[in-house]
């Protein structure tokens, strides 16, 4: 990757406009027919874009690593995912809207299942509705506003997540998730990776210990589990680094936390992925950066559910030739990771990245899938790079040297 300050001295404003489609999780491997999802899906509109635009896999981080969404996406926004390490707990909390000082320290948690031999059966307490979510949460913050002398804040995500901000004196990141990352296992409590993380460790387990106390007559969400926990890193903005004025369109508030990190303007939309493609024509003379996120796909795969994860796909190319009909100067269609349905969580496995431009080579990509991509004229790159060849093809970097 250029280093920032290169291309701080490269990056130049102009009128042209880039769209981003980051469908989460849209790698895949074969599965059922000996196909992957993207193999499978009747789509006509990207198969026909990919024809016309050049391709490539990307790495989100290197090859063989699995990624977490923050790093993977932050590649995509172009910030190095291995300088800049960031915890999921400040995502969470950006994305629902709070606004973190130099005191806290976020988490991100899961309401989980807990049987009567003290075993975790199911990480997402069945996806329970955002409703009970939001009710559950204000029953733990009525009871629990205060650990020591440390202020306990507690804000309902969507379906079985939600965000704990610590707020206090001497809290230190540097600490384990306090989550097994699977099913029959005992609760995980939160240990120290430092001595100085020692006093933060005892308030996050007294949290859980009170928290699976009060949530014992709450089945299935009977128990949590907390991950990510960290402090707000303060990063360059996009604006900063590239000269971009870049917005958002997400439904989920860990990928508004992503955006708003890094300076995008967070866009109120619906829920559907209709309503988040008619967020980007109602805006689109507003901004000249666009990242819209489709969740849906990274949930089926982590669900195991193929078909269904097939039907969010052929969704998403309805919507194609609208963004066409805008006529942006670049259209970037990926993912930020693989989550294949075979595997059920996140893989290692390159994405599928397809760029469509008039300044492009065209390559022989005919359908826009794995196999097909592999022979793209990109090859397979690092997805930090990703950033670099959108502004190159808007025109907005500048010759380097003379």
């Amino acid at each position: 990757m250029v280093n920032e300050d290169i291309m701080k001295s490269l990056a130049i404003k102009t009128e042209s406009k880039i769209v981003l489609v980051v469908a989460d999780g849209i790698g895949d491997i074969p599965s059922k027919n000996n196909q992957t999802v993207l193999e499978t899906a009747s789509i006509p509109n990207l198969d026909r874009l990919a024809s016309q635009a050049i391709c490539g896999l990307t790495d989100p981080v290197s090859r063989g690593i699995t990624p977490g969404s923050g790093p993977a996406h932050l590649a995509l926004f172009g910030y190095d995912p291995l300088k800049y390490q960031i915890g999921r707990g400040v995502l969470e909390a950006l994305g629902v809207g709070m606004e973190l000082t130099p005191y806290d320290l976020a988490c991100r948690g899961n309401f989980a299942t807990l049987n009567e031999e003290g075993i975790i059966t199911d990480r997402r307490a069945g996806r329970i509705a955002t409703e009970v979510n939001k009710k559950i949460c204000r029953i733990m913050q009525d009871k629990i506003k205060q650990i020591r002398e440390v202020k306990v804040i507690i804000t309902p995500g969507k379906e079985h997540r939600f965000v704990v901000v610590f707020r206090g004196k001497d809290l230190e990141e540097g600490l384990s998730d306090a989550d097994p990352q699977a099913v029959g296992k005992r609760i995980k409590f939160a240990e120290p990776l430092h001595q100085g993380a020692k006093k933060t460790a005892e308030v996050v387990n007294e949290f859980i210990n009170k928290a699976t106390e009060i949530l014992k007559e709450h089945y299935p969400a009977n128990t949590v589990l907390l991950r990510g926990f960290a402090k707000h890193p303060g990063l360059p903005t996009m604006n900063e680094l590239f000269k971009l004025t870049p917005a958002a369109i997400a439904t989920y508030p860990m990928y508004k936390g992503l955006a708003k990190l890094v300076g995008m303007e967070i866009l109120e939309t619906g829920e559907t992925i209709e309503e988040e493609f008619e967020t980007l024509k109602k805006n689109y003379e507003k901004f000249d950066f666009f990242y819209v996120h489709i969740k849906k796909t990274d949930s089926y795969g982590e669900d195991g559910k193929f078909e269904e994860k097939v039907k969010v796909i052929e969704e998403v190319d309805k919507f194609i030739p609208e963004i066409i009909n805008l006529k942006p100067d670049v259209l970037v269609v990926t993912g930020d990771h693989s989550t294949p349905a075979l595997l059920k969580g996140h893989s290692w496995h390159p994405n599928p990245f397809m760029l469509f431009s008039k300044y492009i080579r065209v390559d022989e990509v005919k359908q826009f899938n794995e196999n097909e991509c592999v022979k793209g004229g990109l090859g397979r790159f690092a997805a930090v790079e990703a950033l670099p060849l959108m502004l190159a093809n808007a025109l907005k970097l500048q010759k380097y040297g003379a």
